[in-house]
């Protein structure tokens, strides 16, 4: 018997590797697992996601995948790669620099991928809700965190409320899911499921809360109502425009009053602005405005193809003014904190259009109704918004974010609207 079984397993087993739609489901469920360890640990994220591809090899169509490679919104990511690998060519950075400046857009070659594969599995929602599950637990633990800073696994523990990762990432994680929830609470209400919708805006309202009371980073200050304002010109009536943005500004205002770690936010604008214009001084706001200016200098020598690859540290090096004292003129980075002038130091114009078609053609991919629409336009919106003051498309956290939502969203999209004219022809 003991035999007999052990052969029904083996053989049970053996059909499962047999089987596509086995793998296909081994692929959703490591999908899945990045999206939900993302908030959590970069480490995680990359085994999954390295599970997840490799998932996808024994099964693969390979003429299919290679056909939907030339479609614009996996060419232009494709394209930008291709142009980080080329721009090392002309680059006076050291090899291991150039090298090493290629790697944030590697994670592009993932986003055709996933189109690709989410064009064909109907399980996309997983992954939504597991990342939006993972960030609702990070919240608790933010919160624990906050009142307990010793249960923070950061080295030094210097950043209020935060248990992994920094405040950045925690905020670009809460601003996504609570804005993203907009979408379904108005769908449940117009389809009077008034208990679900009440659940889901008490969730929505969490990450407010712990972003208005525990840390929030100043950037998801200026993009929320930017993506609010979407979401109102795409889904709401005048009337529901104006009561909603009236509730809202009176939840700011409230709480503006009782929250002194958000005036304390905000207030950093103003005395970091003065800082640097009066003394030189490197505040957070000041060092994006010295590395701007210098980059926009940078870009101005070589306007079309750019320095190359990896040379941005170099050329910071070059223009540093060392003092008696520390001053922003002083820093030497290899990120300008803006994802344009990023790509125009390196490539020039060139790298910019490329830059910019991805984001349009992103953009351009998520007309229409429903969830996946609106998450897809809302992480390209994010990121977009965001890039201004940092280079998000290419920073791990935020660039995997981008990647894992248009690559999720987009598929499913594409799902949708190839299953619409079949379904005419089934009605006909």
């Amino acid at each position: 018997m003991t035999t007999l079984a052990r052969e029904t397993t083996g053989a049970m087993m053996l059909r499962r590797l047999r089987s596509p739609a086995a793998w296909i489901e081994c692929v959703d469920l490591f999908a899945v697992l990045t999206a939900a360890s993302l908030p959590w640990s970069t480490s995680l994220a990359a085994i999954f996601n390295a599970l997840m591809l490799v998932c996808m090899v024994p099964f693969l169509n390979v003429r299919d995948f290679l056909q939907s490679l030339k479609r614009p919104i996996c060419a232009a990511p494709i394209a930008l790669f291709l142009l980080a690998l080329v721009g090392t060519l002309w680059s006076d950075a050291v090899w291991g620099a150039r090298l090493y400046a290629v790697n944030p857009t590697v994670k592009l070659l993932v986003l055709p991928v996933l189109l690709y594969h989410f064009e064909r599995s109907s399980r996309g929602r997983w992954v939504f809700i597991a990342f939006l599950a993972s960030c609702a637990l990070l919240s608790v633990m933010s919160w624990l965190v906050a009142f307990n800073p010793a249960l923070s696994i950061k080295p030094g523990n210097i950043e209020r409320g935060i248990f992994v990762k920094n405040y950045i990432d925690q905020s670009q994680e809460f601003t996504l899911c609570a804005v993203a929830l907009a979408y379904p609470v108005v769908m449940l209400l117009r389809e009077k499921r008034f208990w679900l919708a009440a659940l889901l805006t008490t969730l929505a309202l969490s990450f407010f809360v712990n972003m208005a009371f525990v840390v929030v980073s100043r950037t998801a200050l200026v993009t929320v109502p930017i993506m609010f304002a979407v979401f109102a010109l795409l889904h709401l009536k005048g009337r529901s425009i104006a009561i909603i943005s009236a509730a809202l500004l009176v939840g700011a205002a409230l709480a503006w009053q009782v929250s002194p770690q958000l005036r304390k936010t905000a207030d950093t604008f103003a005395s970091d602005y003065r800082g640097y214009m009066e003394r030189g001084e490197p505040t957070s706001l000041g060092l994006r405005l010295e590395f701007w200016r210098k980059s926009l200098g940078f870009f101005a020598e070589a306007p079309v193809m750019g320095h190359g690859t990896g040379s941005t540290r170099g050329l910071f090096e070059q223009v540093a003014t060392p003092s008696g004292h520390y001053q922003a003129s002083a820093e030497v980075i290899g990120n300008p904190h803006n994802q344009t002038l990023n790509v125009a130091v390196q490539w020039g114009v060139i790298g910019i259009v490329v830059l910019y078609a991805i984001w349009l053609l992103h953009l351009l991919l998520f007309r229409g109704d429903g969830l996946a629409n609106w998450v897809g336009l809302l992480v390209v919106v994010q990121n977009v918004f965001t890039s201004l003051f940092n280079s998000h498309l290419f920073d791990f956290h935020e660039g995997w974010m981008y990647v894992i939502g248009v690559g999720v969203a987009g598929g499913m999209v594409i799902r949708a609207r190839q299953a619409e004219p079949k379904m005419g022809e089934a009605g006909s």
